[in-house]
């Protein structure tokens, strides 16, 4: 018995049709924008990136209807614009969440407990790799490294930083995004939408209050190999000395208490990174060779 073409799922009708155009409101805006951002460059090209974070912003994705935009303001072919928007993972192509939530899996995340808390936040919040809750809130992804190893395992709510994050850390964070309650990242401004997100990263300003002055600096184990080639006094160790046993204490040095600088966010793991997973402690547990 032979199937058609229709019931194995193979379309064969006509190509699809040209992607339908923004109202004529919206087109005024986004031109103006769009001449804003052209601007900036010498080769018009180059402003490919911002013009679709431009777009991501107005609609939450990249569109059809988006890239058709950015192809006519730059006389490019939908396909040039289809090739940039499909390589970046930053561009959206379908409907998601109001906050990006990206949990690394990276090398040393996973290790440290980013796999875990990436199992753990698809069952509590019911939803696979790039999908997104039924309250349009939480779209859950995992994502390559964030550049931020000195605080593994690191979650990213559109694009700031929540280190050290346990399961149960990252549970409460998704939670409180949810509920619409205060959220604030380890480092960086306070968090807002992936539309406002997205236009911040088209190279517009961020209009709120005090959100610049925020945004802060690199946290301080990222500065830690700075301060020690200045010669500064490095503070208690983290990991034990190999020589020593797990539960040696520093020699001649004080213990470290962590100011409130260090710990920024009200979402930080209450304990170590490494209690994500009990069964694979941090630091040496024995003498090599033994």
């Amino acid at each position: 018995m032979t199937t058609s073409s229709s019931e194995r799922g193979v379309s064969l009708g006509m190509p699809q049709l040209p992607a339908p155009g923004y109202p004529d409101d919206v087109r005024a805006r986004l031109e103006s924008d769009a001449r804003e951002i052209v601007a900036r460059y010498p080769d018009s090209r180059s402003a490919l990136l911002p013009l679709l974070h431009l777009v991501q912003a107005e609609e939450g994705h990249v569109t059809r209807t988006g890239m058709q935009f950015c192809a006519d303001v730059l006389e490019l072919t939908t396909a040039e614009v289809t090739a940039v928007a499909t390589f970046y993972t930053m561009y959206r192509r379908k409907p998601s969440g109001d906050y990006q939530v990206g949990v690394c899996t990276n090398t040393l995340c996973a290790v440290m407990g980013g796999d875990a808390i990436f199992e753990e936040l698809q069952e509590h919040l019911g939803v696979g790799n790039g999908e997104t809750t039924g309250d349009g809130k939480v779209t859950l992804e995992h994502i390559e490294c964030n550049a931020a190893c000195d605080y593994a395992p690191v979650v990213m709510v559109n694009w700031e930083f929540f280190d050290n994050q346990t399961p149960a850390s990252a549970k409460r964070l998704v939670d409180d995004l949810r509920e619409g309650r205060a959220v604030e990242p380890t480092r960086g401004a306070r968090l807002c939408t992936f539309k406002e997100t997205a236009r911040i990263l088209a190279g517009f300003p961020d209009e709120r209050p005090g959100a610049v002055e925020e945004s802060g600096s690199a946290g301080p184990a990222s500065l830690m190999g700075l301060r020690l080639a200045r010669g500064e006094t490095a503070p208690a160790r983290v990991v034990h000395p190999r020589e020593g046993g797990p539960h040696e204490e520093p020699r001649d040095r004080a213990v470290h208490e962590p100011s409130p600088a260090e710990h920024l966010s009200s979402h930080d793991a209450p304990q170590e990174s490494s209690a994500s997973d009990p069964a694979h402690p941090a630091g040496p547990v024995a003498e090599e060779g033994e």
